[in-house]
């Protein structure tokens, strides 16, 4: 028993709920105070690095948001059972299935996103929009190029959805965990007793390294585990250093 059933299908929820927990997790981030101690760049740095103003980060989100949402809907309810009712499995079987998503999610990702910064074109013209972003924040970490949301986040959100065999039920989990963890990832800032920095190695500061310069061609892997980043040898390792100014920055450790 969910507190939608019997107000909105887990078809429909699972189409727009992580939307919705979207721009409230990233609405939140960008309501906060600056937080100057906390954060990997300075608001300086946001101003002059970034290459995009925010209006049309907002506009990118929405559209492949829109995207997501016409082949989520199509794909949920033509995966689910005609008769309307579907018996949902054991909280056991669907946290197997959840672990089972992460890793399909991440193995497309990592492979699709790494093919996209080696092939050049790919780079120039498709790709590069999303690092237009040098320093990353919460509301911009869906922007990509239409082309892009729809091959790395949208066919790899069906390609785990249809291979872990979850329900719809299960998907809204799901899908608002990798939407929270993909925008703290992108969030720009390193806040104490943040859950994902002490269960993910694949982090804000993680990710930080990979919008830099010199870590444009390591740390592909988004947005769970650094599992094939540290098999396939594009694993940068960092250092949190703390700026005289106030706040850290992820500093490359590698040579």
């Amino acid at each position: 028993m969910v507190f939608w059933e019997g107000y909105v299908s887990d078809e429909v929820m699972g189409t727009f709920a992580p939307i919705v927990v979207y721009w409230i997790y990233a609405g939140f981030y960008h309501l906060l105070p600056p937080l100057d101690k906390y954060r990997l760049h300075t608001m300086r740095d946001e101003g002059e690095k970034n290459l995009v103003p925010f209006k049309d980060v907002v506009k990118g989100v929405l559209l492949q948001q829109l995207v997501q949402a016409i082949v989520a809907l199509i794909l949920l309810t033509t995966t689910s059972n005609a008769s309307g009712i579907t018996v949902q499995p054991s909280i056991t079987k669907q946290i197997i299935q959840i672990v089972i998503a992460m890793f399909v999610m991440d193995t497309w990702q990592y492979f699709v996103h790494r093919y996209m910064h080696q092939n050049k074109f790919l780079y120039r013209h498709i790709h590069s929009q999303h690092h237009r972003l040098v320093v990353p924040y919460a509301i911009g970490a869906l922007y990509n190029h239409p082309i892009e949301g729809l091959l790395l986040d949208t066919v790899g959100g069906a390609i785990s959805f249809l291979v872990s065999g979850m329900t719809a039920r299960t998907a809204v989990v799901f899908f608002c965990f990798a939407v929270v963890k993909t925008v703290d990832d992108h969030c720009g800032l390193w806040l104490p007793g943040n859950i994902f920095h002490l269960f993910f190695q694949n982090n804000t500061a993680y990710h930080d390294i990979h919008h830099q310069l010199q870590g444009l061609k390591y740390n592909y892997s988004q947005p769970f585990f650094p599992i094939w980043d540290k098999l396939l040898g594009t694993y940068m390792p960092f250092s949190l250093v703390k700026r005289a100014e106030g706040g850290f920055e992820a500093r490359p450790a590698k040579d």
